[in-house]
């Protein structure tokens, strides 16, 4: 079984209007070039925004009167949404290149769509959907209905995880994912944001596992895309010119540097520990020193 992945993480140019095909199919180019960068780099696996392929901005949800409404999903233009994911799906095929991105999944009428990661294999298959769980005020009022589920993949041996944008604020969810014992959170956002790049530091650092950190292009100058290490430290981070780039970094579950060797082999062990019953018995029961609090 291997015990390294390299994984590339794309900061992508996101378009917002899902009506606007030429942006559309825009996107659908960029991606695919950055797919043969970070195949070109020796990534088995890269991470995109979320939205990469379109994330609906204000005028989506806009009324006649300027008051938000319910986004017209039938003005979407679906149909390339779904040429340009079948596109991707088969460059990754061909680059023999797991690749994860974002985009917006249509479901049966009158329910909103899924704001979605499709997860597509190094054979180009579609082979897991990641529907995003917490929706912002916005996103819940006029956009899209929540998933379900969390989501968990195994890669060459590796596991992964997956989460969107504000769902870097529900610690819960990343503390179920050590539950499930990945390797690896992907945690693609589409925010104007520097505390999410900081949120995901904080991940690795308390649940001692790899984060892949994904915003769009336009965002890279705020906080560019990065891949933290068991512990919190970046490995590595694209370019912070809002432009789109990569950043490639190794998972090496035998890494010897001696902060991710700490996190892996000593603290995640031992907050396991702490957390499933290692006090039990231990905590004094009846002493007047203990449970009287009022005296020095």
């Amino acid at each position: 079984m291997a015990r390294t992945l390299r994984i590339a993480v794309a900061q992508s140019t996101v378009p917002q209007d899902p009506t606007d095909r030429d942006s559309l199919r825009a996107a659908g180019r960029e991606i695919r070039a950055l797919m043969g960068e970070a195949a070109g780099a020796g990534a088995r696996l890269v991470q995109f925004t979320e939205g990469a392929l379109t994330y609906p901005g204000a005028t989506t949800t806009a009324g006649p009167d300027g008051r938000r409404v319910p986004a017209d999903w039938s003005r979407a233009a679906w149909g390339v949404l779904r040429e340009e994911a079948e596109a991707i799906a088969g460059c990754a095929g061909a680059l023999g290149l797991w690749t994860v991105f974002g985009s917006i999944h249509p479901l049966t009428e009158p329910n909103r769509p899924h704001n979605s990661l499709y997860v597509v294999s190094d054979h180009g298959c579609l082979v897991a959907r990641y529907d995003k769980r917490f929706l912002s005020h916005t996103e819940v009022s006029f956009l899209y209905s929540p998933g379900r589920d969390p989501l968990v993949v195994d890669v060459d041996g590796l596991r992964f995880g997956f989460a969107l944008c504000i769902e870097a604020r529900f610690p819960e969810l990343f503390a179920e994912y050590e539950r499930l014992d990945v390797d690896c959170v992907l945690l693609s956002v589409m925010a104007d944001d520097a505390s999410m790049a900081h949120l995901a530091r904080s991940y690795g650092t308390l649940y001692n596992y790899w984060v892949g950190y994904c915003p769009p292009a336009q965002f890279g100058a705020t906080a560019p895309a990065g891949i933290v290490a068991p512990g919190g430290r970046w490995l590595a981070r694209a370019a912070d010119h809002g432009r789109p780039g990569l950043a490639v970094a190794d998972i090496d579950l035998d890494a010897r540097e001696p902060d991710i060797d700490a996190a892996l082999r000593y603290a995640r062990p031992w907050r396991r520990s702490a957390r499933s019953g290692l006090y039990e018995g231990r905590i004094p029961v009846g002493d007047l020193r203990s449970d009287t609090r009022t005296t020095f």
